[in-house]
């Protein structure tokens, strides 16, 4: 698997994966109803943060967007999302983003990495993000609406360098 940054180009299979993980309401707290421009303006980071694909076989399996968590005092600490294509859950593509996003935020010289909203329910996601060093530093009780297991969490999770 190879993870590159975002091109033009690519941007068909990142709206594929994007749309229907939104879509799926299970695991992020984006509007199901995004459109394609929206989506694009939400997903696509500009300089200094960056968007990357991750590519198997030739094929667009996921993406992940990172940069600073917050403007100004806040912009010592970085965030990241990720996102990966239905077909290609459970093959480590999760991971190896995670893995990449951490490495380009420490060679940016973050002091950490905070991730904002990550849904209790996504038991994959929370324990991939602890295997890689995060901490669930707090818990928003009943802040997503999960559209089988009703209000559930959102994690805050953080990874200090």
């Amino acid at each position: 698997m190879q993870i590159r940054p975002f091109a033009d180009a690519d941007w068909a299979a990142v709206w594929a994966i994007v749309r229907d993980v939104v879509r799926e309401q299970e695991t992020f707290p984006y509007d199901p109803g995004m459109t394609e421009a929206q989506a694009r303006q939400t997903w696509i980071e500009t300089p200094p943060g960056l968007t990357v694909v991750a590519v198997d076989n030739g094929t667009i399996v996921g993406t992940a967007k990172m940069g600073a968590n917050r403007s100004g005092p806040g912009s010592h600490v970085s965030t990241a999302s990720f996102m990966v294509a239905a077909d290609a859950r459970g093959r480590g593509v999760g991971s190896e983003l995670c893995r990449y996003a951490l490495d380009w935020a420490k060679d940016a010289g973050y002091a950490g990495m905070q991730f904002n909203a990550v849904v209790e329910s996504n038991h994959a996601a929370v324990k991939l993000y602890e295997r890689n060093g995060f901490t669930v530093i707090g818990t928003v009780p009943r802040a997503f609406t999960h559209p089988t297991q009703g209000r559930v969490g959102l994690h805050i999770m953080y990874h200090e360098f």
